[in-house]
């Protein structure tokens, strides 16, 4: 597979963290289960209520559409100010909706919008009832750092960040983007077994459904393993990891996010993050099926937090490594229905747990019948 590079600073972050491709057919869920999909467009004042979020004064008033809400907020300097241009995404803090998530997509809910060109206020539409997370990206990324909003300033930590409680015909405004100077992420990327650099390996904010003829939205490790980010807000970050025929990690590693060793980045300043990958355990089967999209993938979710920890390409079987000590959700994208979940599942609810251990597993999926609703 041939993996194209970032060339510049500014394209590396708005790859690493884009808005992606479209969902796919192969891999899209029913309308209502989907936390996005909808253009976000700017619309009139709202009426102030009061409500609690992360310690922080939000207001809620009229809604746009009956069945889902409306979230606002504004993008400031957080030293002077100023408005700022940037876009925001909305990502969903529960497992079953982020796991929405398809071919070439990073996993980072829907767009939240945009500001306009002055910058300052973002105003989000027709966004499905849940909880969410917000991420900010500043169009400058040369003044201004990426960062998870939290309730009191920027975060690195999505866990950190404030949850945007969104309802039914409500309008939520969410406490206020300040945007930090920028810092800059180095490293080299090697093979646990002999030390060798790993190329065109991908480093990114967020897990991804890598497309196979695409390739990665990731900064991506040169011949010799070694990677640059830049963009990212002044604070603590985990990093994701992921290269060819090697177990997808987050920094640290491990599968689980919320256990990986962050890295501190400083504004204005280069900090060194170092991570080896291993082949991991082997989790394979075989795939029967009528009739199989071109482009099907095995997608591994983490079965607690539904974060993706491996993706492999499928035929008539397939061959996903996975790092051990984690319980994962397996989904098929190979009809041309709404995907499966392992054995034969509509949906998560009705998924098998796996557990990976060091021993290879066997998992093999039959799509042949009526699924289990």
């Amino acid at each position: 597979m041939s993996l194209s590079r970032p060339a510049v600073a500014f394209t590396a972050l708005a790859l690493l963290i884009g808005l992606g491709h479209p969902l796919p057919a192969a891999a899209t869920q029913p309308a209502s289960a989907v936390p996005g999909g909808q253009p976000a467009s700017a619309l009139p004042g709202s009426r102030p209520a009061s409500a609690g979020l992360g310690g922080q004064h939000v207001t809620a008033g009229k809604p746009g559409t009956a069945g889902t809400g409306e979230v606002r907020t504004v993008v400031r300097d957080a030293v002077t100010g100023a408005a700022v241009r940037a876009c925001l995404n909305l990502v969903p803090a529960d497992r079953d909706p982020l796991t929405v998530v398809g071919l070439g997509e990073v996993q980072q809910g829907r767009s939240g919008g945009c500001s306009d060109l002055d910058g300052g206020p973002v105003v989000s539409t027709d966004v499905a009832p849940g909880r969410y997370h917000l991420l900010a990206r500043p169009y400058d990324s040369v003044r201004y750092g990426a960062q998870w909003v939290g309730p009191h300033g920027g975060t690195g930590q999505r866990e950190r960040a404030a949850i945007i409680h969104v309802r039914p015909g409500r309008v939520v405004t969410t406490p206020r983007v300040r945007l930090d100077p920028p810092g800059t992420v180095t490293g080299r990327v090697t093979r646990v077994a002999d030390g060798t650099p790993v190329s065109a390996a991908a480093v990114l904010l967020l897990p991804e459904i890598q497309h196979p003829k695409y390739g990665s939205q990731g900064v991506l490790t040169d011949d010799d393993g070694r990677y640059t980010m830049t963009g990212l807000g002044p604070y603590r970050w985990p990093l994701y990891f992921s290269g060819y025929g090697l177990a997808s990690q987050w920094s640290g590693a491990t599968a689980d996010r919320l256990r990986a060793t962050t890295v501190r980045v400083r504004a204005g300043a280069t900090v060194t993050a170092d991570t080896a990958l291993t082949a991991g355990t082997v989790v394979s089967g075989t795939i029967t099926t009528a009739e199989m999209p071109f482009y099907s993938q095995v997608v591994a979710f983490h079965a607690r937090t539904g974060e993706v920890v491996g993706v492999a390409d499928a035929a008539e079987n397939y061959l996903l490594r996975l790092l051990p000590g984690q319980r994962v959700l397996l989904r098929c994208d190979c009809v041309y229905t709404p995907s499966r979940w392992y054995p034969n599942a509509a949906g998560i609810d009705d998924a098998r747990t796996l557990r990976v251990r060091n021993a290879p597993v066997t998992a093999h999926f039959d799509l042949t019948g009526p699924a289990v609703p």
